[in-house]
């Protein structure tokens, strides 16, 4: 392989790591393993450090090719917690509001999903990479400055539950969407549209394009795989 010329590799991202971490293990790796001292190393959409799951890394002259990498269509797995909210829409913030939930039912869940099939509108969190004035959007909301962003038009092409748990009041849903959906917005939108609140518990990206998870390298693997592929 000429990681130099460039290569397309996909990693599944592990729990707690940011794209970032994966970006520089992976860059480490392969200018230890050529020994150069630069490599150009970059990633095709980001994860949130929460979530696992396809994380497609080009090495090389592929970089060139993230942006059309990153228009690829995406499939996730998530879980939503109904019942209560937190500011980053999942487990990074700790719960700052709660809500009824007596009222929600698998059949109610069901019909609310539907709403989101197409073209839908939606405001990104204001925990997420996006810019406002020059600067990162998570930026200023740890800091606990206003955040305020503009609806995106994104597509949802698929939606389905997968499960639903009536005790524990969470629903486990499967997502095929356009490039710059956030699942964690859909979550908080989910759970207004159930006249409740809800955000994620548990997020995976099962595929970009044709690349599936079940596919991907484990980065722990990344060195004796690529000691038989270099």
């Amino acid at each position: 392989m000429d990681f130099i010329e460039g290569e397309i590799l996909c990693f599944d991202k592990p729990l707690r790591w940011t794209s970032f971490d994966v970006v520089s293990k992976i860059r480490r790796q392969l200018t230890r393993r050529l020994g150069v001292k630069k490599l150009k190393v970059g990633h095709a959409g980001t994860l949130d450090p929460l979530a696992t799951g396809v994380m497609v890394v080009c090495t090389g002259r592929a970089t060139k090719r993230i942006e059309e990498l990153q228009a690829h269509v995406k499939e996730y797995v998530a879980t939503l917690q109904f019942g209560a909210t937190t500011p980053s829409f999942d487990l990074e913030k700790p719960v700052d509001q709660t809500y009824p939930t007596a009222h929600i039912t698998e059949p109610l869940v069901r019909e609310v999903l539907t709403r989101f099939l197409g073209r839908i509108e939606q405001v990104p969190p204001a925990f997420s990479a996006c810019k406002v004035d020059g600067h990162r959007a998570y930026d200023l909301a740890r800091r606990g400055k206003e955040v305020e962003l503009k609806p995106k038009v994104l597509v949802i092409d698929e939606i389905e539950l997968l499960g639903f748990d009536p005790e524990a009041m969470q629903a486990t849903i499967r997502v095929v969407c356009s490039k710059g959906t956030y699942i964690r917005a859909l979550a908080r939108d989910i759970g207004q549209a159930l006249e409740s609140g809800a955000h994620l518990i548990a997020l995976r990206r099962t595929r970009v394009g044709d690349n599936r998870v079940e596919d991907c390298l484990k980065v722990e693997d990344f060195p004796g795989w690529l000691e038989n592929n270099s």
